[in-house]
């Protein structure tokens, strides 16, 4: 099973301009050959799938992506231990996984932020 570990980073917003290198993910998924999350190698593989939210100033978040009933995917942090705090991602399913491409994540303030895709790298095993 090939594992990825991608990284976002904040897009360009009202609040930064210019985006930020400093703010953002970065997550280990399997991706199929479309590049998208696939749920049936995560299954097996869920205990790697792991996230980290660095935000300048802050301390990092670490914990787990994970499939929401209904069938959404959320990043879900170890140290919060509460659906309610789990960031969902708009639309990740659909989603591909390709440097230059951009998603949307719900953030634990209830904002919905835009982040770019910067690198897919293969995680060796």
């Amino acid at each position: 099973m090939s594992m990825k570990r991608i990284r976002l980073e904040l897009a360009r917003d009202h609040d930064f301009p210019q985006g930020s290198r400093d703010r953002g993910y970065e997550f280990t998924a399997p991706l199929d050959a479309d590049d998208h999350i696939d749920p049936e190698r995560w299954k097996q593989a869920r205990d790697k799938c792991r996230v980290r939210r660095f935000w300048d100033g802050e301390k990092d978040e670490v914990g787990h992506l994970v499939r929401k009933p209904g069938g959404s995917w959320a990043f879900h942090y170890d140290i919060l231990g509460d659906e309610d705090d789990d960031e969902t991602g708009y639309r990740f399913g659909s989603h591909a996984f390709r440097p230059g491409e951009y998603v949307s994540i719900n953030e634990h303030d209830d904002q919905l932020r835009t982040f770019r895709v910067v690198t897919v790298l293969e995680v060796p095993e």
